[in-house]
C-alpha cells in the first residue's frame, strides 16, 4: 500500500459490433479518498509511481484506470497537461505483467501493447514514462520514430519488447523489414488521437490495424475531439466507454489567456515588449512562441536574436539531431524563447513552463488548444498571450466558438506598437472577417505519407553525427532517444 502521509501530488506526465452508443463518464476532481493504491495495482508498479512522487490519481486517471483495467474500450477526453498518458501507460502495464519473463530470449518478449502517436518528441514522453513505471517488471518498453537511424532501432526490436510506442510511417518500415510483428498485441493506443485520424493519417493507420488481432482493446486519448472525429473512432471501438473530464476542447483553469491586437508588421516588437514587461513584473522570460510556418519560425528566431533576446527556433526542416539540442538548450534556461510551430504543440512537456505566446493564431481552432496547453501543466499557472492582427478575426471567432468563451482583449504593455483598437471596438460581435480564410498549412514533422524505405536501414535524412545519446528513465532528454531503454 503506498503511504498516505506522503505529500498528495498528481501525476502530469468480443465480436466486432460496434455499439450504438457510449457510456459516458464526466468528472472534474478526483476524490480525496482515492489513491493509485485503490486501483489494485502490482506493487511493483506502486513501488514505481511513488519513487515518482505521486500518490492521488488526477481526474482523467481516476476515471480512466478501472475502465482500462476491465478491459473496456475507451475515449478519454482530458485538458493538456492533466496526465492522460499515465491514465493508459499505468493500467497497460498491470493489464500485460502477467507476460513478463525474464528469459532472454526474443521469443518470450512479443509486442503485447502498441501506442501510436503523431510526433516523435510525444513518443519519446511517453515511452519515458512506460519506462519509468514499468522498472521493477521484467517487461521491456521502446519507441521508434523516423528522422533517425533504423539500425539502433532494429537490434532493440530484435531482441524484444513488450510495449512498443511508435510514430505509424516508421512502424511500418520496420514490419516491411520483418523486425517488428503485430499479431500478438492485445492492447491499442491512439495517443493525440484527433490527429492520428486526421484523414492524412487513415491509410498508415488502417494498415496497421489490419495486423493486429481483432480481439483487443482499444484505447483513444486527446485534449480534443470534434464530433466528426468521435463518429469515426466509433469503427475502431467496440462498446466503449467516453470519459471526459471537465468541460470538452477547453484550456486548464491554470491558464491566464490574454489577446492583445497587434498589427502584423508590430508582432515582432511586440513580443520583445512583453518580455520587457514580464521582467519588470519579476516574472521569468522563458516562453514558447508558436507560428504557423517554418520560414516565418526561422525568421522570427533570428530577429529576435537581433533584439537581444536568446532564441532558437523548432520546426520540421530541422534535423532530429538540431531539434534535440535546441529543446535541451532550451530546458536548461540557456534558451529564453523557443520559436516553434507546431511539431511542439503536442507532446512537449517542460514542468513550469510560465508563458507561451501566440505570434500567429492556428488555422485549426484545436491546434490552439494543445499550443496553450503547454503552460498551466500539472497543477502550476501559466500565461497564454495571443497577438491578433485583423486578418485573424474569423480564426479567433472559430477559437472562442470552440471553447464556449471570450478572450480577454486587453492593451499591450505601454510602449508596444497597437493597431489603435480598444478591446471594445476591436472584438465586437460585428468583427468583420476576411475574405477568405488561409488555407490550412501542414507541416511535415507531424506526418509524412509512408514510403517503404529502400533498405532496412534507411537513415532517413539522418546526418552522421546524429547517434544514439544515451538516456535513462531517471534523467530523460526530450528527443535523445533513437531505439528504447534497458534496465539498470
Amino acid at each position: 500500500m503506498i503511504n498516505t502521509d506522503t505529500e498528495i501530488t498528481s501525476i502530469t506526465g468480443a465480436d466486432d459490433t460496434v455499439a450504438p452508443s457510449t457510456t459516458s463518464v464526466t468528472d472534474t476532481a478526483p476524490s480525496a479518498t482515492i489513491t493509485f493504491a485503490d486501483f489494485g495495482l502490482d506493487p511493483k508498479i506502486q513501488k514505481a509511481v511513488l519513487e515518482q512522487g505521486y500518490t492521488i490519481p488526477t481526474p482523467i486517471q481516476a476515471q480512466s484506470i478501472p475502465h482500462v483495467l476491465a478491459g473496456r474500450d475507451l475515449m478519454g477526453a482530458a485538458q493538456t497537461g492533466t496526465g492522460k498518458t499515465a491514465a493508459f501507460v499505468l493500467p497497460i502495464i498491470q493489464q500485460i505483467l502477467r507476460h513478463a519473463s525474464n528469459s532472454a530470449s526474443p521469443a518470450r518478449h512479443p509486442i503485447r501493447a502498441l501506442v501510436l502517436t503523431p510526433t516523435r518528441e510525444l513518443a519519446v514522453q511517453v515511452a519515458e514514462n512506460a519506462a519509468s513505471y514499468s522498472k521493477h517488471t521484467d517487461l521491456r518498453a521502446a519507441v521508434v520514430y523516423g528522422g533517425v537511424d533504423m539500425k539502433e532501432q532494429v537490434g532493440i526490436l530484435r531482441n524484444g519488447v513488450e510495449i512498443l510506442i511508435a510514430t505509424p510511417g516508421r512502424l511500418l518500415d520496420h514490419i516491411g523489414s520483418k523486425v517488428a510483428n503485430l499479431s500478438q498485441v492485445e492492447i491499442l493506443v491512439l495517443d493525440e488521437a484527433d490527429r492520428m485520424l486526421d484523414m492524412g493519417f487513415l491509410p498508415d493507420l488502417q494498415r496497421i490495424i489490419n495486423l493486429i488481432p481483432a480481439q483487443r482493446q482499444t484505447l483513444l486519448f486527446s485534449a480534443t475531439f470534434s464530433p466528426e472525429i468521435k463518429k469515426l473512432a466509433q469503427s475502431y471501438l467496440r462498446t466503449p466507454v467516453t470519459v471526459e473530464v471537465a468541460r470538452q476542447n477547453a484550456a486548464a483553469d491554470t491558464v491566464k489567456q490574454v489577446v492583445h491586437m497587434v498589427a502584423s508588421a508590430d508582432k515582432q516588437s511586440a513580443i520583445v515588449r512583453v518580455l520587457e514587461e514580464r521582467t519588470r513584473k519579476g516574472l521569468s522570460r522563458q516562453c514558447i512562441i508558436f507560428t504557423n510556418s517554418r520560414l516565418g519560425c526561422a525568421r522570427l528566431s533570428r530577429a529576435l536574436e537581433r533584439d537581444g533576446i536568446k532564441a532558437g527556433a523548432i520546426h520540421g526542416d530541422k534535423s532530429q539531431g538540431e531539434r534535440t539540442l535546441t529543446l535541451d538548450a532550451f530546458k536548461s534556461g540557456a534558451i529564453e524563447a523557443l520559436v516553434a510551430t507546431d511539431v511542439a504543440a503536442r507532446g512537449l512537456d517542460i514542468p513550469d513552463m510560465p508563458c507561451v505566446i501566440n505570434h500567429e493564431l492556428p488555422y485549426n481552432a484545436e491546434d490552439f488548444i494543445h499550443r496553450i496547453g503547454r503552460t498551466g501543466r500539472a497543477g502550476s499557472t501559466g500565461d497564454a498571450i495571443a497577438l491578433v492582427d485583423a486578418s485573424e478575426k474569423r480564426l479567433l471567432d472559430d477559437i472562442e466558438k470552440l471553447m464556449k468563451r471570450k478572450l480577454d482583449i486587453k492593451p499591450l504593455p505601454e510602449g508596444t506598437p497597437s493597431q489603435g483598437r480598444t478591446p471594445s471596438s476591436s472584438h465586437s460581435s460585428t468583427r468583420s472577417s476576411p475574405s477568405s480564410a488561409p488555407a490550412k498549412m501542414s507541416d511535415p514533422f507531424f506526418y509524412k505519407p509512408y514510403e517503404p524505405s529502400a533498405a532496412p536501414h534507411a537513415t532517413e535524412g539522418a546526418k552522421p553525427e546524429e547517434k544514439k545519446v544515451g538516456i535513462t528513465p531517471a534523467k530523460p532528454t526530450v528527443g535523445a532517444l533513437l531505439g528504447g531503454f534497458k534496465k539498470k
